[in-house]
């Protein structure tokens, strides 16, 4: 039997023993830490939508080296997206990657409700709220002047105003008979008159363009802005081509703040030195679509760049095709505002009863005769026929007079006079069966 100091002895080498073990352990423990040359870092998913932008969790766990990659996803503290990839050697000459991926902090808004769709950042502030009224927007009674016949703002307005009252660009998608003229002209004549207001020059330059695809409709819009502005003092000009330039140009000279005209006859007053745009800082394309299928991009991106650099743009169309979509990112804000009424989609008015007839070429005619007696035989509601070449538009209205109805016609083989007077017969009622040529080179 060992005696007490044999068992202190035994004791002591068995604790020093021990303790060799643990320390060796923990070198070895150490060491292979050390070879590991890549970690996988994990994001907790509901931190990156909480974080914003601050420090998000990480959680972290080994991974056998095998020279594969360490990726890591982070949230930057700008809130912008970005990726950014590091390559470094390790000591074994290993490539190692690294990815950082970070997701905006501030998404995409969206609100919906009563047949709109409005997305893009910030849009639910409530400065932003869709007006219920005009007397909601701020504006001066001048120039609400115009909208007194109405009760409220239509819902394209209602909702546009606030942001473009508040400098955002905008996108509007909304179809024809919306409202969608006063939806950026009260906004473009509130821009001309602050404009006056930090500029005290007496030499009038035009502050706001609008851009119209076809003569009709420019005139159209140049109608109602003229009328918004002459309360306050706002003057437009209508700027189009099949008509002498000689007025144009002397209306311009003498100072304007709103042009309104179709791309060929306004690249031409440009390049001839007449038509100034480097103080124009409120942009309009009216149904852009349009204008793209028409083939004016070319003179459209020439005019935009005739404008200033710090401008204000709006578009409106009642599609949205990838080429308009392509035109918004280049000469817009990148966050625009997106005000959607109805759909992107181009599809038929749901407000009006169409019936589609397939027929030989041969009875066409003798079938708008019958639908003229059905429709027509008061001779007193407006009946709009269609044609889709030039010709066949003389033709029809020929056709027409030798039945014995009194008809007009607008292509674009006629002189702008002839067009204006046709338009203005079918407007007054005085000739109500009108016959159009749906020609690109209105």
């Amino acid at each position: 039997m060992a005696g007490p100091k044999n068992q202190q002895i035994e004791a002591a080498i068995m604790q020093d023993t021990d303790s060799k073990l643990r320390k060796k352990n923990k070198n070895k423990q150490k060491r292979k830490i050390e070879e590991t040359d890549a970690e996988d870092v994990e994001i907790d998913q509901n931190a990156v939508l909480e974080a914003g932008s601050t420090e998000i969790s990480k959680k972290k766990k080994k991974k056998k080296a095998n020279g594969d990659g360490k990726e890591e996803i982070s949230l930057n503290g700008s809130g912008e997206e970005s990726i950014k990839k590091n390559k470094k050697k390790s000591k074994e000459g290993e490539g190692v990657s690294e990815v950082k991926i970070a997701e905006s902090a501030q998404e995409e808004e969206v609100i919906e409700g009563s047949g709109v769709v409005v997305s893009g950042k910030n849009v639910n502030e409530s400065r932003y709220k869709a007006l219920d009224s005009f007397s909601e927007s701020g504006l001066p009674d001048d120039v609400l002047e115009c909208c007194k016949a109405f009760d409220k703002p239509s819902p394209i307005q209602a909702h546009s105003w606030p942001f473009l009252l508040d400098g955002r660009d905008l996108i509007g998608i909304a179809a024809t008979g919306s409202g969608k003229t006063l939806a950026f002209g009260i906004p473009a004549i509130r821009h001309v008159l602050n404009k006056r207001k930090s500029n005290a020059s007496k030499k009038v330059y035009p502050r706001c363009l609008v851009l119209s695809p076809t003569r009709e409709l420019a005139q159209q819009i140049a109608d109602v802005l003229c009328d918004a502005g002459k309360p306050s003092g706002v003057r437009s000009i209508c700027i189009y081509g099949g008509t002498s330039k000689g007025p144009q140009i002397s209306t311009l000279k003498a100072g304007v703040d709103i042009v309104i005209g179709t791309p060929g006859r306004l690249k031409d007053l440009i390049e001839m030195g007449v038509c100034r745009l480097n103080e124009v800082s409120f942009v309009v394309l009216d149904e852009a679509d349009r204008m793209l299928d028409m083939g004016f991009e070319p003179e459209v991106r020439s005019i935009l760049s005739q404008t200033c650099s710090v401008r204000q743009m709006v578009m409106f169309s009642a599609t949205w095709p990838p080429a308009v979509h392509q035109l918004a990112q280049e000469f817009m804000d990148p966050n625009p505002v997106k005000v959607v009424v109805g759909s992107e989609d181009l599809a038929a008015n749901h407000d009006v009863m169409q019936i589609v007839e397939v027929l030989d070429e041969r009875a066409r005619d003798e079938r708008l005769q019958n639908l003229l007696e059905k429709y027509h035989k008061s001779r007193k509601n407006r009946v709009l026929v269609f044609v889709l070449y030039k010709k066949e538009a003389s033709r029809v209205e020929s056709m027409l007079h030798r039945r014995g109805w009194k008809a007009v016609s607008i292509s674009g083989d006629k002189a702008q006079s002839a067009r204006t007077q046709a338009l203005s017969q079918f407007k007054d009622g005085s000739c109500p069966l009108l016959n159009w040529s749906n020609w690109k080179s209105w």
